[in-house]
């Protein structure tokens, strides 16, 4: 077989070329004919082919490429088999042959690419391209090689250009990248541009391969940069030609014009990249004007794209130095701004969009100081260009007309500046989308949030930052030589620069460039040149702009800071200085030579000069000057008193001016002198005082003196007639009042009073006459705040010095003992002689006075002692309880009750101090066994007695329960079970109604945690009144129910898991809507015309069961009307207690509804039901009866919650009709003596009620009118019962309180006078009142004589008992509770403190108490008001005085109809002032105490303002000392609870108060925990925190506060600084993100947001290690970022860039590894973003939102790595970069080629929208950091397709 191809391969061998070449014809003759066994496939054919090819002669070489060529050709050997021969031959031929096989390769490569077009695709890697294993061999060939590349581009046209590019891309980079130097590639390029210029049709995309290749040009030497300009230079040839072409075949150059645009991005890169071009960017700047201007010769239209050529300008000017580079760029400006302004439509463009050229306006005009005279007239020519741009700038910011071009979406440095631009200048107001990087740096967590609600304008946040980095500069010891700026505070400038110009924001815009000279001084002199060029445009262009030129000139003198500007700043302002200047411009230079002195001492040369003593004369005539003049006299003395001293004579002669602005600025100047001590004041004074003008005439004056005259406290007492004047002067402005010139005079009197307030008290007193009463009657007069505020700290000292000079031994005045209580204190003893039996006579005031302890048992123990004690009080008990008749009468039993309890109290205590005696158990012990003792005898004595005997005992029983201490709940329960048998008992109406009467009562004494019982007792209760057949039973059991509603909803409803299970577990508030809906229920059975009423109160609380019926019980049918008439009031009763409950649910109008119901079924003349009286129809008057004895009750809550209107006259006079009325009927009906009796203990009562609290005022004549109508009642002839209630109603009306069983507002008895001036108005209790002192004693003597003398034993017994009644109110604090751990009463006898009568203390405390808003033209003002409140705050103590009445006035102050106008003004100061006081004093004052109590009570806080409400709860820390344990635990309960209801106000609020709510919550709790230890505390606030977290608002939109709202942004700031003061353990507990909700989705959870975004507050802060996010890394780098999650990402970010640079590489290594595996790349991507921009040099440049950090990626990236620190990580971390971006380039071009989404490898699909914008992004990334790549990696990055 080898002898088939032998022959003719030996012929070969011949050295003839022909007989070669003819061989190897038939060598491949023989091939194509062969059989299959000796064809193309097999080993002889192959060894013959390599044979031929391995040929050592060049025409058996030759011939058999040309053979091999044509068997490809002819389709028997596939182009791959033909190329890998012929490369074989390549590789082992000598050089001289390679051509030939090139040739070969060449023809194979078209063939192969012209039959198909996709055959290039498959050379992976980049080193099996043909061309690319051509130039792999030997340099010999490489010219042959640009000639079949040029004869492939140049066959392959009808292929398309698209496709020819494709395949060449890989050969053209593998090319630059592997032999940059070589003369081959810049041949190739060449030979490829000129070669392309022939086809127009596709040369474009010729050339846009072309220009792609120079990004892969390495810059590492000289040499690459030449080779590289050498390409540049012919490409750009190769654009001028072919655009020269084009534009004359007239054919569409768009795709030209783009290439081009590309190439000059390109190139100008080199100059704004990190490349360092010394002395070499002329040479670009050449090449891209000469692409520029052949555009332009050719009558190419400017192209918008062009801006960022000239952006590109801007960053470069900043960089060059040299005069030929600094020329060649402003030509090229020059030669844009001309092109750009000839072409008509971008002049039209440029009419809605900001000129790019501005930002080279501060560049530019640096350049004026080049010493180069040509720099100078071409930067010259250039600024005279722009100042038309800078005046026709847009006047208001609006809808900036940008296009996609402009900002492209991959960001370059150029776009990142006027995008900067842009966005500073047309958006007013970013969002948290389109924040700044600035406030994103250090570790403060307050200017972090201001990420999300940038309030402010960048040029303000660029100054805080420039700020902070100023201090920290001169914190740290070792600084680095550059600036903290250094390469980009020339940008900076460029944009401040620019915003100068800006409507809003030119004044930040200055003071900003202000700062950024300050850190870099290189800056100073173009800033000088700038403000004196905008400062000629403005004023030559007359643009009215004056705010503007003032801020720039006000910039001037900072600029003196730097040593080397001094000189300069002086020759500028010295030309203003001219004798025959302006005066306008003279006196502004005068203020800017006296600002530069401020900064730098080396002006006061000059300055000392211009302020010369006699230029006061010179510019007589010439106010500005003397003005400017004065004012900088007073800053030398203000800024440096020992200069000022060298001005003396030039302060002399602004004080001798006689311009009262002159010589008040003098005055100040004098001031500033006197207080620094380098003057001494009297003596100045002494000297100044003959030349001052009247300070009586002009404010002006006033104030500059008054200034002046506060230093002359400090010598006073050694020039005590001098001092004497100053003072009087002082006083005489403060004290004035004028209308002219208000404002003015305000001002000097402030002046004055702060003056005051330097001198000691003694000497202004003695200096002053009668200065205590003018003093005090300034202040109550006085209604301007801002004078009230300055004599606030006067008054203050005036406080204090009163109360350390008080006088220790002031002498006891002789305190006035009140008749009445002479008469009290002896009742009992001239009621109960020693040996009578009078307490069966007198059972009712026997209970309520005697003593019945035997003197012999004090003092033993024996058990013989305790059965002789028990003895005795038993007999008597049953001796009272025979004799005491309640007559079927629901109020003789409320008597009764309450007659039994003080009885029961001293039968225990008696008890107590005999188990004292013994010594033996505690004092809890002893109580409970006391009661158990007492409570078996009640029960032995109720087994076998009479039912008036059963009727007491289930009364004395209920006493016991409600005076024995909570912790003898045994008793408690014992008695419940007790009553609840006798309760069901319904053959036993006495002890039925009894029994429900105390078990009501009793129902309140259960322990907290015995609910099962009290629901019990409220079970029975209803079960009763719907089953009994008694109205009278039926009334007892609702007052019983009303009782036990006292206690509902105080705390929370029973559980799901109490003692209660199937229908009986009801909750507090079902069972208040039963108990409600069944006194409804049963009233309206009783009376059926009260069902109209009721279907008003089912509006606001729904009821059941309240239609009107025709049930047998109905009264208007009963027989016994007068027998049950108290059935039927006793429901009124039950209903009229329920309104506690119904507050405390939320039910406020229900409560008003109650009371107006109330109201209207008290018969009076107007009522409809007023015939009743008249008629004979008496089912009305029940109704009367129960709402007489239950509307003081209810009017008296409403007062002390504020829902009670302005009708309590009307009410009194209700009252007071209707008992007159029925006096004049004279009917003797039991019905009639009921309703009389109802209505007087009533009237007394409300009278009480009203008078007690201490708000409302009722006048004399009227109160002394009712007194005397109930006189008459007990007087005259009348039936006991009726005399009963008058005695009754007139001892309540003094306070006694009879009837009372609740005792809600407990108000003992004070009988100190208070001997306020004579008035027709009384306000406080009557005892207390002068104006009603005789009244009072005359009717109590009368009351006394009765029960002392009356010969009626009825008459006589309930007139003792009514004294005994308010003999017991005012005895009240002997009965506390017997174990002697609870005093829970107020104590109105405490001991006077002293204080003088001329005090101030004494005097505001007496005007507060005295205050009459009755009086006409006397009304203060309510700012008065408050002043005097924040004066008496700052008090050492107070007098004793009802403390809590004068509060409760000053809170409804605004209530008073005839200050509401005033009120207007400041509706909430005076409420807000009232409790700081009561804070502030409430340690010391228990009425204040108990006012904040109430206030803090959760049903009443919910009806406060949102204001108090805040106030209250931004002082929690204050309530914490004032409240003991259990009371904070229930505070922060109740706020816990009102946060988290839904029945409370909060949630009705707007988003706004709500915030200001949980903001002011978070202060409180911040307070607190820096203040307190205690752990329960801390617990308690734990659960605070908690509820408050949940409620802490996702920063997902826009979160700027409006109208100095509390944003979003301060609600977390507050909550950050709160929790970083909490405790780590609990802490981080709160903070714990569950693993579980992570993996289930949970990382799109808001909780878990919320959670990880406080985490990096806190790591940011200090207060948390940020190996707590580190735990989260993958988390948060693996979700999706929309929403709420980018807000937590920004926040992270933040956090982790104020870490040290370990942790940042990091946490940026690691996102780049989660970057390669994650379902969203975006977001890891966005994260290294974030990072990267945080802590890269273009920070302050950068907006923050989700597409810009990521469009940004390609500068911020490699910005951070070319700094040194991250240097040790560039490679590692650009290798994961690399992996990531081949993902997501593989995963984009899937996606593309239309394959579908693929389901495999990680991406989720939701990223598909942004794959491609991701792909593009990451491989610029990558070409940016090429250099980092190895070689394999930057080709197959150059080979990726971007589609």
């Amino acid at each position: 077989m080898e002898s088939y191809y032998g022959p003719l391969l030996e012929k070969t061998r011949v050295q003839q070329p022909s007989c070669q070449r003819l061989a190897v014809v038939s060598i491949f003759q023989k091939l194509r004919a062969a059989p299959p066994p000796l064809g193309l496939d097999s080993g002889q054919a192959r060894h013959a082919l390599s044979h031929c090819l391995h040929s050592p002669s060049a025409a058996v070489a030759d011939q058999a490429v040309r053979e091999l060529c044509r068997l490809v050709r002819d389709g028997l050997l596939t182009a791959s088999a033909g190329l890998v021969e012929l490369q074989s031959g390549l590789e082992g031929c000598v050089p001289e042959f390679a051509p030939v096989f090139v040739k070969g390769i060449g023809f194979l490569v078209r063939f192969a690419f012209k039959s198909d077009p996709s055959w290039g695709h498959r050379f992976d890697p980049v080193e099996l391209h043909p061309f690319v294993k051509v130039l792999s061999c030997q340099a010999e060939m490489q010219a042959e090689l640009i000639q079949q590349v040029m004869l492939f581009i140049a066959q392959n046209r009808s292929v398309g250009m698209e496709a020819i590019s494709r395949f060449l891309r890989p050969f053209l980079a593998y090319s630059v990248l592997r032999k940059p130097s070589s003369s081959f590639v810049r041949d190739l390029i060449s030979s490829i541009a000129l070669l392309s210029c022939s086809f127009l049709s596709g040369a474009a995309c010729i050339m846009k391969l072309l220009t792609g290749c120079l990004k892969y040009f390495p810059c590492s030497n000289e040499g690459d940069f030449k080779y590289l300009i050498a390409c540049a230079e012919y490409l750009v040839d190769a654009f001028m030609v072919l655009l020269k072409k084009m534009v004359s075949t007239k054919m569409v150059t768009t795709d030209a014009q783009a290439c081009t645009i590309e190439l000059l991005e390109t190139l100008l890169s080199l100059c704004t990249g990190q490349h360092k071009l010394q002395g070499r960017t002329d040479i670009i700047i050449e090449l891209s004007k000469r692409l520029l201007v052949s555009q332009k010769e050719l009558g190419l239209c400017y192209l918008p794209e062009f801006m960022m050529v000239t952006v590109s300008i801007s960053i470069i000017l900043t960089r060059v130095e040299f005069e030929h580079e600094q020329l060649s760029i402003l030509k090229l400006l020059n030669f844009l701004v001309e092109w750009k302004t000839e072409n008509e439509l971008n002049i039209q463009r440029t009419a809605n969009c900001i000129s790019e050229e501005l930002l080279c306006f501060f560049p530019v005009i640096n350049l004026l100081s080049s010493p180069s005279k040509s720099v100078k007239a071409a930067a010259t020519c250039m600024l005279s260009k722009m100042d038309r741009l800078l005046l026709d700038l847009p006047v208001a910011p609006g809808k900036a007309l940008v296009t996609d071009a402009i900002f492209p979406s991959i960001s370059t440095p150029e776009s990142i500046l006027f995008r900067l631009l842009n966005h500073l200048w047309f958006k007013e107001q970013p969002s948290y989308q389109h924040s700044f990087f600035i406030p994103n740096i250090g570790n403060d967590a307050s200017a972090g949030s201001e990420i999300y609600g940038e309030t402010k304008c960048w040029a303000s946040l660029l100054k805080k930052y420039l700020s902070t980095l100023e201090k920290q500069k001169m914190t740290l010891p070792a600084q680095p030589p550059e600036s903290p700026l250094a390469g980009i505070s020339w940008l900076l400038g460029s944009i401040t620069a620019t915003l100068v110009m800006h409507p809003k924001h030119h004044i930040s815009a200055v003071d900003s460039l202000a700062a950024i000279v300050k850190m870099d001084p290189k800056l100073g002199m173009p800033l000088l040149l700038s403000i004196l060029f905008y400062n000629n445009i403005l004023c030559s262009s007359g643009t009215d702009s004056p705010d503007i030129l003032l801020k720039l000139l006000e910039m001037l003198p900072s600029l003196a800071l730097h040593s080397i500007m001094v000189p300069i700043i002086m020759q500028t302002i010295l030309p203003m200085l001219h004798r025959d200047a302006k005066p306008v411009l003279y006196a502004a230079a005068v203020r800017l030579l006296c600002k530069t002195w401020i900064v730098t001492d080396r002006a006061f040369g000059m300055l000392q000069g211009v302020l010369d003593p006699e230029i006061f004369s010179v510019f007589i005539s010439e106010r500005e000057i003397c003005i400017s003049v004065a004012a900088s006299i007073r800053d030398v003395c203000r800024h440096n008193p020992d200069r000022g001293v060298d001005l003396i004579l030039s302060v002399s002669s602004c004080i001798e001016s006689r311009d009262p602005i002159v010589q008040a600025i003098g005055l100040e100047s004098l001031a500033h002198l006197c207080e620094a001590d380098v003057v001494d004041f009297y003596t100045a004074w002494n000297v100044i005082s003959k030349h001052m003008l009247d300070h009586s005439v002009d404010p002006i004056v006033a104030h500059g003196l008054c200034t002046l005259l506060g230093w002359g406290a400090m010598d006073a007492e050694a020039y005590p007639e001098a001092a004497k004047t100053v003072v009087q002067i002082l006083w005489e402005v403060g004290t004035s009042r004028s209308r002219i010139l208000e404002s003015l005079w305000v001002k000097a009197r402030v002046a004055a009073f702060k003056s005051l307030s330097h001198y000691e008290v003694a000497q202004i007193q003695e200096k002053i006459s009668d200065f205590k009463r003018r003093n005090f009657q300034c202040l109550i007069s006085e209604d301007n705040v801002e004078v009230l505020k300055a004599m606030e700290e006067f008054q203050v000292r005036i406080i204090k010095f009163e109360h350390i000079n008080q006088r220790r031994l002031h002498k006891e005045k002789r305190i006035m003992v009140h008749k009445v209580e002479k008469l009290l204190d002896a009742f009992p003893q001239a009621m109960f002689s020693p040996g009578e039996q009078k307490h069966v006579e007198l059972p009712g005031a026997a209970l309520l006075s005697l003593v019945l302890t035997p003197k012999d048992l004090i003092g033993n123990g024996t058990s013989k002692d305790f059965r002789k004690l028990h003895s005795v009080y038993e007999k008597t008990l049953l001796e009272i309880a025979e004799s005491l008749h309640t007559s079927r009468n629901i109020l003789l039993a409320f008597l009764a009750l309450q007659s039994w309890k003080p009885f029961i109290h001293r039968w225990m205590r008696a008890v107590v101090i005999l188990t004292d005696a013994k010594g033996s158990s505690n004092a809890l012990d002893k109580s409970s066994r006391a009661a158990s003792d007492i409570f078996k005898t009640m029960c032995k004595v109720a087994a076998e007695c009479i039912p008036r005997v059963a009727v007491n005992m289930a009364f004395a029983i209920g006493a016991l329960c409600m005076v024995v201490p909570s912790s003898a709940h045994a008793v408690i329960s014992a008695a419940s079970n007790f009553l609840l048998k006798w309760l069901f008992e319904y053959e036993h109406e006495h002890q039925q109604w009894s029994a429900a009467l105390s078990l009501g009562l009793i129902s309140n004494c259960f322990h907290a945690t015995n609910r099962m019982q009290k629901f019990e007792v409220i079970d029975g209760l209803l079960q009763v009144i719907c089953n009994s057949k008694s109205p009278f039973v039926k009334g007892a059991c609702g007052v019983g129910l009303g009782f036990a509603c006292q206690d509902l909803l105080t705390r929370a409803g029973i559980s799901e898991d109490s003692e209660f299970d199937g229908s009986a577990r009801l909750t507090e508030t079902e069972l208040l809507h039963y108990i409600i809906s069944t006194l409804s229920q049963m009233i309206c059975q009783l009376c059926p015309s009260t069902s109209v009423s009721f279907e008003s109160l089912n509006d606001s609380f729904p009821l059941t069961g309240y239609e009107a019926s025709t049930s047998d019980l109905s009264l208007e049918n009963c027989d016994k009307l007068e027998e049950d008439a108290w059935g039927l009031a006793g429901l009124v009763l039950g209903l009229g207690n329920c309104v506690v409950a119904l507050y405390r649910f939320g039910a406020y109008d229900a409560v008003l509804k109650i009371k107006n119901m109330l109201t209207s079924w008290i018969l009076h003349i107007n009522s409809p039901t007023y015939s009743s009286l008249v008629c004979n129809d008496l089912a009305e008057i029940p109704l009367c009866m129960g709402s007489c004895l239950a509307l003081p009750k209810v009017v008296a809550f409403c007062q002390r919650v504020e829902l009670v209107d302005s009708n309590l006259d009307t009410l009194f006079n209700l009252y007071t009709s209707l008992i007159s009325d029925l006096l004049d009927l004279k009917k003797s009906g039991t019905l009639y003596q009921n309703l009389l009796m109802t209505s007087s203990v009533g009237a007394g009562s409300l009278l009480s009620c009203i008078l007690n609290d201490g708000v409302h005022s009722i006048r004399f004549d009227d109160a002394k009118h009712l007194l005397e109508i109930l006189r008459n009642t007990y007087i005259h002839p009348s039936p006991p019962p009726v005399r009963l209630g008058g005695m009754l109603g007139v001892v309540n009306a003094f306070g006694a309180g009879a009837g009372d069983l609740t005792e809600m507002y407990p108000q003992p008895i004070t009988l100190q006078i208070n001997h306020e001036q004579e008035s027709t108005f009384i306000r406080g209790p009557i005892l207390s009142s002068s104006v009603c002192e005789t009244l009072s004693t005359s009717m109590v003597q009368e009351i006394f004589l009765v029960a002392k003398d009356s010969k009626d034993q009825h008459i006589k017994q309930y007139a003792a008992w009514a004294i005994s009644f308010l003999r017991h109110r005012w005895w009240s604090k002997e009965f506390q509770n017997v174990d002697g751990y609870q005093t829970s009463s107020i104590d109105f006898h405490q001991s006077s403190k002293n204080f003088a009568e001329e005090s101030l203390v004494w005097k505001l405390c007496l005007w507060l108490h005295d205050m009459n808003y009755n009086k006409t033209g006397e009304i203060p003002h309510a700012s008065t008001i408050a002043s005097v409140l924040r004066c008496l705050s700052e008090a050492s103590r107070l007098p004793t005085f009802d403390w809590g009445a004068i509060i409760r006035r000053c809170m409804r102050y605004e209530a008073q109809s005839s200050i509401k106008v005033q009120m207007e003004l400041a509706p909430k100061l005076l409420r807000e002032e009232c409790i700081l006081f009561s804070l502030a004093h409430a340690n010391d004052v228990s009425h204040l105490l108990h006012f904040l109590d109430e206030l803090t009570e959760l049903s009443r806080f919910r009806t406060l303002e949102p204001n108090l409400q805040s106030l209250l709860l931004q002082h929690l820390p204050d309530l914490l000392k004032l409240f003991s344990g259990l009371r904070v635990e229930k505070l922060y309960g109740d706020l816990v609870k009102y946060f988290n209801s839904l029945a409370s106000s909060y949630m009705v609020y707007g988003p706004d108060q709500k915030r200001l709510l949980r903001v002011s919550f978070w202060k409180g709790l911040y307070q607190c925990l820096t203040e307190t230890s205690e752990e329960s505390v801390i617990l308690n606030m734990k659960k605070c925190i908690e509820c408050l977290f949940c409620f802490l608002p996702l920063l997902t939109g826009d979160v700027i506060s409006e109208g100095g709202q509390v944003g979003p942004v301060e609600e977390w700031s507050e909550a950050v600084r709160c929790l970083a003061k909490a405790p780590q353990d609990w802490l981080m507990d709160i903070l714990q993100v569950p693993v579980s909700d992570l993996f289930q989705g949970g990382t799109n959870s808001s909780d878990v947001a919320k959670r990880i975004l406080a985490k990096a507050r806190l790591v940011r802060i200090g207060c948390a290690p940020v190996s707590e996010l580190g735990k989260l890394r993958a988390y948060i780098l693996n979700a999706k970022t929309e929403g709420f999650w980018w807000s937590v990402f920004v926040e992270v970010v933040a956090a982790i860039s104020s870490e040290e640079v370990g942790i940042k590489r990091q946490w940026l290594c690691d996102a780049l590894e989660i970057c390669c595996i994650t379902e969203y790349p975006a977001t890891a991507l966005q994260f290294i973003g974030l990072l990267a921009g945080s802590c890269c040099m273009y920070m302050p440049l950068l907006i923050i939102n989700p597409i810009s950090v990521l469009s940004d990626l390609p500068v911020t990236l490699p910005s951070l790595l070319s700094d040194s620190s991250w240097g040790a990580i560039s490679g590692p971390l650009v290798d994961k970069l690399w992996s990531s971006t081949e993902r997501i380039c593989t995963w984009a071009a899937r996606l593309a080629n239309g394959n579908g989404f693929p389901r495999q490898g990680g991406i989720n699909e939701s990223e598909a929208s942004m794959l491609t914008f991701l792909a593009h992004m990451m491989c610029r990334t990558c070409i940016s950091l090429k250099d980092y790549l190895p070689f394999d990696k930057q080709v197959r990055l150059a080979n990726l397709e971007l589609l």
